[in-house]
């Protein structure tokens, strides 16, 4: 088991350029994440927040070095599982029910299947589904599809769930509550999470961390989010960190 004070998760000097592209997506990223932390990551449209994830999953090839408990993690594999924005990353031929155990039954990585089963259907519940088991992805909102698909990531107990904008396509209504939920369930699991997002009040609601990416794909900041909790637009010190952050952005 790694120990506390030590980095979970490590990027070393992570660099990726498309063969046909004359300027680098990524440039000389180098991260440590700690056991149980939620970092946000922020940045422009086309900055390479989307990519940096990819490379982190193992689905893009980079220069550098991705460490998982100071082990090489360059291929796809079950202890770093990816949230995507799309609401169809569910089998559209099986219902909810059927999604949860199908995850589970194929995971080499979960050993103890009834246990990972009485999980997930104890994460469905908390997310409100538990009356929508038998009920086919086609039955169910966008919103409810990102809940389904949170809680099969989450009962397959992955040490980090990537997260790429998961909830920017749902109202606000919607997004406020799923925030509020996706906290208690990864507190509840201790998942550490990095969730790519554009919009400052979610980094600032969600993360324990925030980290801005430039354009070019570069590192401008990587701090702690010191605002108390619950973070509301109504917390103290709230605007100051916002503006901060916006101005930073529209460099």
């Amino acid at each position: 088991m790694i120990e506390k004070d030590k980095p979970l998760l490590a990027l070393s000097h992570i660099h990726k350029q498309y063969h046909d592209a004359t300027s680098a997506v990524l440039q000389d990223v180098s991260l440590e994440i700690a056991p149980g932390e939620f970092c946000c990551i922020l940045g422009k449209s086309g900055c390479g927040k989307s990519t940096l994830l990819r490379c982190i999953a193992g689905f893009e090839s980079y220069q550098g070095e991705v460490s998982l408990e100071g082990k090489d993690y360059s291929k796809p594999g079950p202890d770093i599982i990816m949230v995507f924005q799309d609401f169809n990353q569910l089998f559209a031929w099986k219902t909810v029910r059927q999604n949860m155990q199908c995850a589970i039954k194929y995971n080499e990585r979960v050993t103890a299947k009834d246990e990972a089963e009485a999980l997930g259907y104890q994460l469905l519940e908390m997310v409100g589904l538990k009356d929508y088991l038998d009920y086919y992805p086609h039955q169910l909102s966008g919103g409810m599809k990102q809940r389904a698909a949170i809680a099969r990531a989450l009962a397959l107990r992955p040490k980090v769930m990537l997260m790429d904008e998961p909830f920017a396509s749902l109202d606000a209504i919607t997004r406020k509550h799923l925030q509020r939920e996706l906290i208690s369930l990864t507190a509840k699991t201790g998942t550490t999470v990095l969730f790519v997002t554009h919009n400052i009040q979610e980094a600032l609601t969600l993360g324990d961390r925030l980290i801005v990416l430039a354009q070019g794909g570069q590192v401008v900041l990587n701090e702690e989010n010191t605002l108390p909790r619950p973070v509301l637009p109504s917390t103290p010190g709230f605007s100051e960190v916002w503006n901060r952050l916006s101005a930073m952005l529209d460099r």
